[in-house]
């Protein structure tokens, strides 16, 4: 498909008005792919400022900047009018350190961080990895400290840590963040799985769904709904709720750090790991609503759409 004179034009002129312009599914607050999330994530560790253009609010520009660079993916990253490259770039350039260089900034402390790995925590990793040869363990905690495992690979620039008799390989940031950390493998009503904890994070706190309403009506909590658009399309947000999709974590991060917060989502999962990131921020307070909204739709207000 040829790009048309008017597409070019636009994508010209955002090139021609800004610096640093990453072409990416959703916003720097709320990125809407892993891949975008990562390019994100890469970039806030080393600049304080870039444009971003959300591609999935604009198809012309979607498909437009493909042919515009002949590079088939999305995220894209475009620096003085030159394109870098998408997410496996931009994470290659990350790690070998000529991110930092392209941008001027200091080069990162490659320094292995001390981590720790609970016997039962190093035990299912062995598990996991047993059919996995040829793959490394990658940690990221990105600048939020939102956390992921995943098998890969090693790099030839990964800084590499070995606790309980397992290798762990870190980019640059990750391995700042982790210093201290310790991984662990727990249990809760939702499931069972790795955990992180951060030095000095405080222990999140569980509300059931009368609790939460009983704080709710005493105005002595703040409720942060965690949930996507489309779920909340289907069961509204509680009455006050803040939506963390639409805030994003830089807003909401502004509350005071003693401020009582509870995180609510559909069953209470991925509430637990929205509180978890504000552990890591220092705040003190901090409340997972078990069962979330399904559980708030069966015991207290049965007129909320279960789903």
């Amino acid at each position: 498909m040829a790009l048309d004179t008017p597409t070019r034009e636009r994508i010209e002129t955002l090139l021609g008005q800004h610096d640093v312009v990453l072409f990416m599914k959703g916003t720097r607050q709320q990125p809407m792919c892993g891949f975008s999330a990562a390019a994100t994530n890469t970039l806030n560790d080393i600049i304080p400022t870039y444009h971003t253009v959300n591609v999935l609010e604009d198809p012309e520009i979607r498909e437009g900047i493909k042919e515009y660079g002949q590079w088939p993916t999305i995220p894209q990253l475009y620096v003085k009018g030159e394109l870098v490259g998408g997410s496996d770039i931009i994470r290659q350039m990350y790690t070998s350190g000529e991110l930092y260089t392209l941008f001027g900034a200091s080069a990162p402390d490659r320094t292995p961080p001390e981590i720790a790995i609970t016997e039962k925590a190093a035990e299912a990793i062995r598990g996991g990895m047993a059919n996995a040869q040829g793959m490394a363990l990658h940690l990221e905690i990105g600048p939020d400290h939102s956390a992921g495992f995943q098998l890969a690979p090693a790099g030839d620039f990964d800084i590499v840590v070995v606790a309980s008799g397992i290798e762990v390989h870190f980019d640059p940031g990750s391995a700042a963040r982790a210093k201290g950390v310790v991984i662990d493998w727990v249990t809760t009503v939702q499931g069972e799985g790795l955990s992180l904890k951060f030095p000095g994070a405080v222990e999140i706190g569980t509300l059931n769904v009368h609790q939460l309403k009983d704080r709710l009506a005493a105005g002595d909590i703040t409720l942060v709904d965690v949930r996507s658009a489309h779920a909340r399309a289907i069961a509204a947000p509680l009455a006050g709720a803040r939506i963390l999709e639409e805030e994003g974590y830089e807003a909401l991060a502004q509350l005071p750090k003693d401020a009582p917060i509870a995180f609510i989502c559909h069953h209470g999962v991925s509430s637990r790991a929205a509180a978890e990131r504000f552990a890591a921020h220092g705040f003190t307070q901090l409340f997972n609503v078990e069962g979330g909204m399904d559980a708030w739709s069966r015991e207290v207000d049965p007129t909320v759409p279960r789903y």
